[in-house]
């Protein structure tokens, strides 16, 4: 795929939704961090079912280590893997009262030291909480790098680096969103909806599923 091509998936997408947001609902850096943490390999509807009854009673490092992992535990058993997720999110929050002031770190090697926060998890907290304009590199977007073609790659680490390669810089603030958000509603796993696609003329997928 041509630097044309990309400019062009881009400048669509954007004229679709100019400022794309993150599903997942949260008031701070510190709520978007948890429920970041939360979203691994579950949806964002669950964890803000969760977090809905959860960050009125413990919203800060301070109150979610007063809260207990047993009963942080009850608040998220909804999702998947919620003991281990429980357990990281008070462990990360100790660290973050005894390191950082209670506050969220603005650099990625603070974040991926914190228990449960891998590299896409950092670069979502970095591209949202903070403005910079990293991009993570979750299933649906190596799905839809691969179909496409915008970014092949063997692995998410791959792609990112693609991304961040091939992306102009005028979108790189907005293309995790925009990525996202086209693998979650057109270009699902099992069948994308390609008659629907706004970038289906560009796309590089041979299989097009048909009306």
């Amino acid at each position: 795929m041509n630097a044309s091509k990309r400019r062009e998936i881009f400048s669509r997408l954007r004229a679709l939704d100019p400022s794309p947001r993150t599903e997942l609902e949260y008031s701070s850096p510190y709520e978007l961090l948890v429920a970041v943490v939360l979203s691994a390999q579950a949806t964002d509807k669950s964890v803000n079912l969760a977090t809905a009854k959860l960050y009125p009673v413990a919203n800060t490092p301070a109150a979610m280590v007063e809260l207990g992992e047993e009963n942080l535990t009850g608040y998220v058993r909804t999702i998947g893997l919620f003991r281990t997720k429980a357990k990281n999110v008070i462990a990360l929050s100790k660290i973050l009262m005894a390191e950082h002031g209670a506050r969220v770190p603005a650099s990625r090697e603070a974040l991926e030291a914190l228990p449960g926060v891998g590299r896409k998890t950092a670069n979502v907290v970095l591209n949202i909480a903070f403005g910079q304009p990293t991009i993570a590199v979750d299933t649906h977007i190596f799905r839809v790098s691969n179909r496409t073609g915008i970014a092949p790659g063997k692995d998410p680490l791959r792609v990112e680096e693609k991304l961040n390669k091939f992306t102009p810089e005028e979108f790189k603030q907005h293309a995790h969103h925009w990525l996202i958000l086209l693998g979650r509603y057109v270009c699902m796993a099992r069948k994308p909806n390609c008659p629907e696609c706004v970038i289906r003329d560009l796309c590089e997928y041979r299989p097009k599923t048909k009306a």
